[in-house]
C-alpha cells in the first residue's frame, strides 16, 4: 500500500525550512556587522587574515542559502499550480525532487551551524 503525501504537508516543512532561511540571513548580516567591529579594533595581521576568511565564507554560506530559498520558492509555485488544479497529493517527481532539497537543507544546516560554533569561537579570543 503506498503512502499518500499531501501538498499541504510540504507546504509546512517549506514554511519552516522558510523561517530557518530567514534566520541564517538576519544572523548573517549580524556576523558580518560583528567582523567590521573587529576590523576596526584589531591591526594584527593573523586576525584579520582569520577574520577575512570568515567574512568569506559568510558571503559564499550567503549565496548558498539564497540558492535554496529560490529553490524553495520555486517549489512551493509548483505545489500552488497543483492546488488550483484541485490535486491533493504530489507527484513522485516532486516527491523525488523535494526529498532532495530535505537533503540539502540538512546538510546547509550541519554546514551552518559548524561556521557559526567556529565562529563564535573567534569572537570570543577577539571581541
Amino acid at each position: 500500500m503506498e503512502k499518500i503525501i499531501y501538498n499541504s504537508d510540504l507546504h509546512f516543512e517549506h514554511h519552516l525550512w522558510e523561517n530557518e532561511i530567514l534566520f541564517w540571513l538576519d544572523e548573517i548580516h549580524s556576523f558580518l556587522n560583528r567582523l567590521d567591529e573587529i576590523q576596526n579594533r584589531w591591526t594584527n595581521p593573523e586576525v584579520l587574515v582569520e577574520m577575512g576568511q570568515f567574512e568569506q565564507h559568510f558571503i559564499l554560506q550567503k549565496g548558498k542559502i539564497e540558492e535554496l530559498q529560490a529553490a524553495i520558492e520555486a517549489h512551493e509555485q509548483r505545489i500552488a499550480g497543483q492546488y488550483l488544479a484541485h490535486e491533493d497529493s504530489i507527484d513522485r517527481v516532486a516527491l523525488k525532487y523535494h526529498q532532495e532539497m530535505r537533503d540539502k537543507m540538512a546538510t546547509q544546516r550541519n554546514i551552518y551551524n559548524d561556521h557559526k560554533r567556529r565562529f563564535f569561537d573567534f569572537l570570543s579570543k577577539y571581541l
